[in-house]
């Protein structure tokens, strides 16, 4: 086909050529970024948690009396075990997605060499089994483990810790973590076991390397842990939840008493990324909206004014297709200005928001997508009305220019 009647007939009406290139950059150039942003937060809102989340509920008790605080907690664990269909109940500082955050940073020397921030759980005894923690190497906690320890100034006065597997790639690249020692502020625990990678208590305000920074310390119940975890089936947990509330309300009767499953507090903990997934859903199908009848208007617009140049080439031969052939090509030449001037918008938008909002860098295959979205729309856009372009006759043409 010969493009060069298409290249005249835009420089006849560049202002609107140029109108509709600039409205296709900048579509393009805010749907890379935007799906972009999309698959990120969808990313986020699915990370992995290396506990068993369809199996545990959470229930918070504030208020207890700190005198008696270790002798109610072991009767409180007691009675939560003896409710039906518990497996496992356990009291921690905090568990992941909470947002409670309590980080400390640890080294492996004593000079501060290799350090990371990681999210601190104190647990008590059986910790490990509801919260469902995943043992990839070494042990868990033992019976002289949690006699021998203590807290202080937010530190372990024990000698154990428990790291995950990202912690431990991160520290001990290429050895093993086992034995290996942790240092900070003074004190210092021996790696005993490594555990599937949990997520921090705030992980979305980390780093892709520290949202898996969690680090286990065995405790005595004291007055800080007033978090109880407890396992059971999927099923049960809702009931649980309910028996657990009226059954620590019973026992401590001036404590507020508050519990979920762990799958709405992790609902909850993500609201915010997943009501900006929608936010920029709406914003992508609003702007191609906007982009596809800009460019129904434009080209219903351009049919108008050419009626007579239609008329004169289908007299001389040209067929339907060859009409239809013709307004396709030109909006597909347009798209591919767009297209190429929208690609070095888009990277300058990545760029700002890297270097302001810490952003990561946009993969090239974001281009490709956003440009066949484009491509495909504006064909589809265009279609209706070189359809109605191709079947105008050639008299009817003729008379009307």
């Amino acid at each position: 086909m010969d493009i060069r009647p298409i290249f005249v007939s835009l420089y006849k009406h560049l202002t609107p050529a140029l109108l509709i290139v600039l409205e296709i950059a900048l579509a393009y150039a805010v749907l890379c970024n935007a799906v972009f942003m999309i698959s990120q937060r969808i990313a986020t809102i699915h990370m992995p948690n290396a506990i068993d989340e369809s199996g545990i509920s959470v229930v918070t008790l504030q208020g207890a009396d700190p005198q008696r605080v270790t002798a109610d907690t072991t009767r409180n664990l007691a009675a939560l075990r003896r409710l039906a269909g518990v497996t496992g109940a356990t009291v921690t500082s905090s568990v992941p997605l909470d947002g409670q955050v309590t980080v400390m940073g640890f080294t492996t020397t004593p000079e501060g060499k290799s350090s990371v921030n990681s999210s601190e759980y104190f647990i008590s005894n059986s910790g490990e089994q509801a919260l469902g923690l995943r043992l990839l190497q070494g042990r868990f906690f033992n019976e002289t483990d949690y006699s021998d320890s203590g807290r202080q100034d937010f530190l372990s006065t024990g000698h154990v810790t428990l790291v995950t597997q990202s912690d431990a790639l991160r520290l001990w690249p290429g050895q093993s973590p086992l034995g290996e020692t942790l240092y900070s502020d003074g004190g210092s625990w021996t790696v005993v076991g490594v555990v599937g990678d949990v997520l921090g208590q705030d992980p979305t305000v980390s780093s892709d390397d520290g949202r898996y920074s969690s680090m286990f310390f065995p405790l005595h119940p004291d007055e800080a842990l007033t978090t109880y975890v407890i396992r059971s089936t999927p099923e049960d947990r809702q009931r649980i939840v309910s028996e657990a509330v009226q059954t620590l309300n019973d026992l401590e009767p001036t404590a507020v008493v508050n519990g979920e499953t762990y799958a709405a507090k992790r609902d909850e903990y993500f609201t915010t990324n997943r009501s900006m997934v929608w936010i920029l859903v709406l914003v992508c199908a609003v702007m191609l909206a906007v982009n596809a009848f800009g460019i129904v208007g434009l080209t219903s617009f351009w049919v108008q004014q050419r009626h007579r140049q239609i008329g004169i080439r289908r007299a001389l031969g040209a067929t339907r297709y060859h009409i239809l052939q013709y307004f396709q090509t030109e909006n597909l030449l347009l798209t591919a200005v767009g297209v190429a001037t929208g690609a070095a918008l888009a990277y300058s938008i990545n760029a700002y928001l890297m270097h302001h909002y810490e952003m990561d860098r946009m993969p090239w295959y974001y281009l490709l997508f956003s440009m066949i979205a484009l491509v495909t729309l504006g064909q589809v856009a265009v279609l209706g009305t070189a359809l109605r372009a191709a079947a105008v006759p050639p008299l009817v043409a003729t008379r009307r220019a």
